[in-house]
């Protein structure tokens, strides 16, 4: 295999692994400050790494192209150690919220550029196939990481996904002599005003008209269903379920979602049925997940996996830059991810988290009704 690419593949399996493995132990994460505020403090630690994801993601992206790709991956590696370390170090609710946005702001420095070197490869299906697959098995890892090791050391995983992260990548790299300089044949140029303005502006304009709005709703909606469960579940869980089994249900959302996202691509169903469907499971998920947490979940993860491919291929028919098309679609992804629990929060102190989770899942259920 090539060393560029076993670098991108092992990177992207060590951030998402420490990106996830805080998720299991959010609650006694902010019970460790002395300033924390309950559930809001909660909400704001899930949201804050996919706020320096959504902030970074877009700019990170054009600067790559200007610069360099693998410029860019470094820095995600430099900034997910960093972002890893002070977890690891620090109680403090303000600096632990700094320590996720950095390492949200790692993935949007990592990920744009991964995806740009993978796509430009000869066989660029099976390689972006393959990231993805990592990507999400390492989500699952550091949730169930997180939950075996949490009764034994609260920040196990953690110290583990810095520590290989640091290691692994350390060794990579001083095996890639030319790891700075691989795309030496790119363009490097100050680029016009008009590339970054005037024309994504007006595709960004035909892509948010109203036949699209339905679309980009319902992958807003979805993503922001599980951020909402995936916030607030270790808290409303408490005393009911070992972290173990927390652990072991949030990482069947990511190992269900691997599995139905690389079946989805093979069904011979138009795209809207796939969304449809996607949905369906993902609702009964957040509604199941209440009374059954293996089988919410699981569901949950199953139905985005299959809702996912089905967005990719609609947006893939828009008639707009692909790259601008995707970048837009992955925005609704992250603000999903991002603000619903943030929104959530604000209900989350009058609001059982049980009501929570119903208003959330029925809100996901309306999401079919949508004509387009």
């Amino acid at each position: 295999m090539n060393l560029h690419r076993l670098l991108i593949y092992i990177a992207a399996f060590t951030i998402m692994g420490l990106s996830n493995a805080v998720i299991p132990i959010l609650p006694e994460l902010a019970n460790l400050s002395t300033n924390s505020s309950g559930g809001f403090a909660l909400s704001l630690l899930f949201s804050a790494y996919f706020l320096g994801a959504l902030g970074t993601m877009l700019p990170f992206g054009i600067l790559a192209d200007r610069f360099g790709n693998f410029k860019f991956i470094a820095l995600g590696i430099i900034l997910t150690v960093i972002s890893g370390l002070i977890i690891l170090f620090s109680e403090n609710l303000w600096i632990l919220l700094i320590a996720r946005f950095i390492e949200g702001s790692a993935c949007g420095a990592f990920f744009p550029a991964a995806f740009a070197i993978l796509s430009k490869l000869s066989n660029p299906g099976r390689y972006l196939g393959e990231l993805t697959f990592l990507f999400n098995a390492g989500l699952a890892t550091g949730a169930l990481l997180s939950g075996l090791l949490a009764d034994t050391y609260l920040k196990g995983a953690i110290l583990v996904f810095t520590v290989l992260t640091f290691l692994l990548t350390t060794y990579l790299f001083s095996r890639c002599g030319g790891l700075a300089y691989p795309e030496s044949s790119e363009k490097t140029g100050v680029l016009k005003g008009s590339y970054f303005f005037r024309k994504p502006y007006r595709e960004i304009k035909e892509l948010l008209s109203r036949s699209n709005f339905g679309l980009w709703l319902s992958s807003f909606l979805l993503n922001g269903a599980i951020g909402v469960l995936v916030a607030y579940y270790p808290d409303y869980s408490l005393g009911t379920i070992t972290k173990a089994q927390l652990g072991i249900s949030i990482s069947s959302l990511y190992v269900c979602a691997m599995i139905t996202s690389l079946l989805g691509g093979h069904f011979k169903v138009k795209e809207k049925n796939l969304i449809r469907i996607g949905l369906g499971f993902s609702a009964l998920g957040v509604l199941s997940a209440i009374k059954y947490p293996l089988l919410g979940f699981s569901s949950l993860g199953g139905g985005s996996g299959v809702a996912t491919v089905g967005f990719a291929l609609a947006v893939a028919k828009m008639n707009a830059d692909r790259g601008l098309a995707m970048g837009l679609f992955n925005t609704t992804i992250y603000a999903g991810l991002s603000l619903a629990p943030i929104i959530a929060g604000l209900f989350a102190e009058f609001m059982s988290f049980e009501k929570l989770f119903i208003v959330n899942g029925c809100i996901l259920a309306v999401a079919l009704i949508l004509k387009n």
